[in-house]
């Protein structure tokens, strides 16, 4: 069974929770961070991060809660994790040097901080998720174990281009800004 720092037994939301706090933390890192090299290795810890969350979230906790969660929350949620997506496909195929790197990456950080915020405040998915009849020890157990399946695949096959559901890939021309 998956316990908490505490020593308590952890659900699905507890989980999602530690990973929420942690991108935290290195975003703060990379905000801090002068070292190109060191703001390079972070970046790519936060994308496979998020892509890891965003999977366990997709695959196993947005289903399992879907009764219970308001269908516009539910339907929010997924379109924030897809925005976000498209920021780590541009860090993904960047660099640290690159224009803009930095915007995107505080760009992100501002998404997710949002994303966090209404997953976790007082009536928002997590507490709406409560209101189901589902075990979220169990839930918990198997987004822990598919968590390790993916961060494994990752460290030895890189980080997937990320997918979206609710955004069609418009192609986009690039320009400078009119003067």
């Amino acid at each position: 069974m998956a316990k908490a720092k505490d020593g308590k037994r952890a659900d699905a939301i507890a989980l999602l929770k530690a990973d929420h706090r942690k991108v935290e933390g290195l975003f703060k890192r990379y905000e801090k961070s002068k070292n190109e090299d060191v703001k390079g290795k972070l970046a790519e810890e936060i994308c496979l991060e998020l892509s890891v969350h965003t999977t366990i979230e997709e695959e196993l906790f947005y289903p399992a809660v879907k009764g219970p969660v308001e269908e516009d929350i539910y339907d929010e949620a997924y379109v924030e994790h897809d925005g976000a997506k498209v920021l780590i496909a541009e860090l993904l195929k960047g660099s640290v040097s690159d224009e803009f790197y930095d915007a995107k990456v505080t760009v992100l950080s501002e998404m997710i901080k949002h994303h966090v915020k209404e997953e976790e405040q007082p009536g928002g998915l997590f507490a709406q998720a409560r209101k189901g009849d589902i075990d979220f020890v169990d839930l918990g157990n198997t987004m822990k174990s598919r968590k390790q399946e993916l961060v494994a695949k990752i460290k030895s096959s890189g980080i997937p281009t990320p997918s979206t559901r609710s955004m069609k890939g418009a192609e986009l021309n690039r320009s400078k800004p009119v003067d």
